[in-house]
């Protein structure tokens, strides 16, 4: 065919695009197909002890146990989909057993007793495996403002137990510190527990740091506080022997001029590309933030709409760059209203009931609060309580089993016609959607809501391809 612009004489005119193209590229990398944590535990650094992931698993046990012996109760507690037909069952002991000697039978005759079984199953054995995924020993809010010489010795008593815990293979799989906020009041502070901290952690450790080992700064404002923190951080590396690049810094964004500068400009990414790099994640603080919205105490909460318009322009701002972004808390906790007194007697009945109608309560909100972050796009929040733990496996663990099958069918398709657009039911995919397929699969298997097996017989693919975590690498592996 004729033209009238030979192919090599827009070479000078594309020049441009070409090295805007490759800048892009390198700021938004896009996922990086690694485990996020679904949530993060804070405790004062005063209380962490190196067993405490595994301590606060058994607390979450107990207050199961007490509060939802069983699975009905526990999904009518928390108001699981369909737990209203639940109600009435005569033996919940016999009903559980024969969905246990047959569940895939219960699955298609009793849909929502299976739901409710396999939910409880899964959550109680995650508490019993694994029941922290991420933990920060925290020198800020859970900890205070204490006299130098001991927040000293709880920096270095912190470190010992961490320590410990990497020697008894005790830890999370995710684990950090908060320090104090970079202000001109706690820079200082916050500086030498730092220090503290990793040099007492790394002479005992011989120069080894955790897995996965974040350090938190919030309340940040203004990008020189995240340059601050990452020259700090270079400096400890340089002194303690680290490779460059190796300590990671989290973000929290718990203020209004977080979102937006003094010149209405959003500020997100200018605070996370001051870290030089070493910005893995983003955190929101529900309570700062609203009080810093001039809301009153009684309407600071995860749902209320100036904390969406705050996490949307997180959503924005970070998308594509591979940085992870986590909710806040709820700070109604899960916790009885009455206690047995020293040299008191049991307590009655009422008091019983209202200790198990406040769990409940509290366990409701929770898992309302997780399962709105979850249909918006953060998979991860905090909490603040063990009994936190059972709504926040419920609510994440219920959000993949709910869309399981959907998935499934959708992946399995998209898969079997090999980038092409497909349509399941009313839905149509495309190839962007294929690598949010697999992302679903994949947070769900690394959470424990989806076993391996189940994703390998429900899609067709195997755990080699889902271990590559990237879905052109799984077309291009297909059609080879």
């Amino acid at each position: 065919m004729k033209r009238s612009l030979a192919s090599d004489s827009l070479w000078e005119a594309f020049a441009p695009l070409r090295l805007a193209h490759e800048a892009f590229a390198s700021r938004y990398p896009g996922p990086m197909g690694d485990r996020q944590p679904v949530h993060t535990v804070y405790g004062g650094a005063h209380l962490f002890r190196a067993d405490t992931a595994k301590r606060l698993g058994q607390k979450a046990l107990e207050a199961l146990d007490e509060y939802a012996p069983d699975f009905i109760s526990f999904a009518r507690a928390i108001e699981l989909a369909g737990s209203q037909h639940l109600a009435g069952s005569p033996d919940v002991a016999a009903l559980a057993k024969s969905i246990q000697a047959n569940p895939e039978g219960a699955r298609r005759d009793k849909p929502y007793a299976w739901f409710a079984w396999a939910l409880y199953q899964r959550v109680r054995g995650k508490l019993q495996r694994e029941p922290v995924e991420d933990f920060r020993i925290d020198f800020e809010d859970g900890f205070g403002n204490r006299p130098d010489e001991e927040e000293d010795r709880f920096a270095a008593a912190a470190a010992g137990e961490l320590a410990a815990g990497m020697a008894a293979d005790s830890l999370p799989p995710f684990i950090g510190l908060r320090i104090k906020p970079f202000n001109e009041e706690l820079r200082d502070r916050s500086v030498r527990t730092l220090d503290i901290f990793l040099t007492e952690l790394l002479g005992k450790t011989s120069g080894t740091l955790p897995r996965n080992f974040f350090i938190t700064l919030p309340k940040v404002t203004v990008p020189e506080e995240s340059a601050a923190l990452a020259a700090v951080c270079s400096r400890l590396e340089t002194a303690l022997g680290l490779k460059a690049q190796t300590l990671q810094m989290e973000l929290m964004i718990e203020t209004p001029q977080s979102i937006f500068n003094q010149r209405g400009e959003l500020h997100l990414l200018p605070l996370a590309e001051a870290a030089q790099g070493r910005c893995v994640g983003a955190h929101f603080g529900t309570y700062d933030y609203t009080a810093g919205r001039g809301i009153t105490a009684a309407h600071q909460h995860m749902l209320h709409l100036a904390c969406d318009f705050a996490k949307e322009a997180m959503q924005v701002a970070y998308a594509g760059t591979g940085i992870w972004l986590s909710d806040g808390a709820t700070n109604i906790l899960p916790v009885p209203v009455h206690h047995v007194e020293t040299g008191a007697g049991p307590l009655s009945a009422a008091q019983t009931d209202d200790n198990r109608k406040a769990v409940h309560q509290a366990w409701k909100l929770h898992f309302q609060h997780i399962r709105h972050s979850l249909v918006n796009g953060f998979y991860q929040g905090w909490d603040l309580h063990p009994a936190q733990l059972v709504t926040r496996y419920a609510a994440v663990y219920s959000f993949f089993l709910e869309s399981l099958d959907a998935a499934s069918e959708r992946l399995r398709n998209f898969i079997a016609k090999a980038a092409q657009a497909t349509l399941v039911g009313e839905v149509f995919d495309d190839a962007a959607t294929g690598q949010g397929l697999l992302n679903f699969f994949l947070r769900g298997m690394n959470c424990g809501a989806i076993t391996a097996e189940e994703a390998q017989r429900l899609t067709g693919l195997t755990q080699a391809e889902f271990r590559s975590a990237s879905f052109v690498k799984i077309l291009d592996g297909r059609k080879k």
